[in-house]
């Protein structure tokens, strides 16, 4: 036992606690790199994007992840905005307003697109229209990917961002030091406070974007059938 829990009895308690929350914060960050990879997997596929994959930095810190993340669905944003520039180019304005439009069904948006997608791509899929309908024609998704890339700058610019993500491996006196550096162990309850009001976010933005790229995919599924 450290000599500051004779004074500070609830601190064990808090290391583990402390331990379980970066362990969350990682599995966030896991799911996260993978949901990405699979969106670029999709855009590769179907509208013939040229994206790289991306790993989790292992010997970085959470604010390093946080950053390769961003970067990557900065990369992603910016094809899709190339694909919905081109079919506002190429779809009558009333057309094009129809993809805007939550109230339009799915399958009235992919006939639109259909009618343009192959001057855009070359060829036209209707896997590759859903694609286009789902992340171009979808406030919704585009809401939900920009809230995922605000909690992750949060997160990186938060007392959480130079933590080492590889700490998990060590023992939890350990795990406190490398987290909390030289913060003093006193101020435990103020590390949980911060990695428990970053997960409230995280967990929600990527439960949000897990399911929303997950919608694209099952269509694109359906689609290929």
């Amino acid at each position: 036992m450290a000599q500051s829990d004779f004074l500070y009895p609830e601190n064990p308690k808090r290391r583990q606690e402390v331990n379980r929350l970066h362990q969350q914060l990682l599995d966030c960050l896991s799911d996260s790199f993978d949901v990405t990879n699979k969106l670029t997997e999709v855009l590769n596929t179907h509208l013939g994007c040229r994206l790289a994959s991306i790993e989790m930095k292992r010997d970085g810190t959470i604010k390093e992840n946080c950053d390769i993340i961003i970067q990557a669905i900065m990369k992603i944003q910016k094809e899709l905005q190339t694909v919905d520039e081109a079919l506002k180019d190429k779809l009558e304005p009333t057309l094009y307003r129809k993809l805007q439009d939550i109230k339009e069904k799915e399958t009235e948006k992919i006939a639109i697109v259909q009618k343009v997608i192959s001057v855009i791509l070359g060829e036209a899929t209707s896997a590759a229209s859903a694609v286009a309908v789902k992340l171009v024609g979808s406030n919704i998704t585009t809401g939900i990917i920009n809230k995922l890339v605000t909690v992750l700058a949060q997160i990186g610019a938060s007392l959480l961002g130079s933590i080492g993500v590889a700490v998990l491996g060590l023992g939890i006196d350990m795990i406190v030091r490398a987290i909390l550096g030289a913060v003093e162990k006193t101020q435990l309850q103020a590390a949980i406070k911060s990695y428990e009001k970053h997960l409230v976010e995280f967990k929600s933005a990527s439960e949000k974007y897990n399911h929303a790229i997950t919608e694209v995919i099952n269509l694109v599924k359906h689609q290929m059938k």
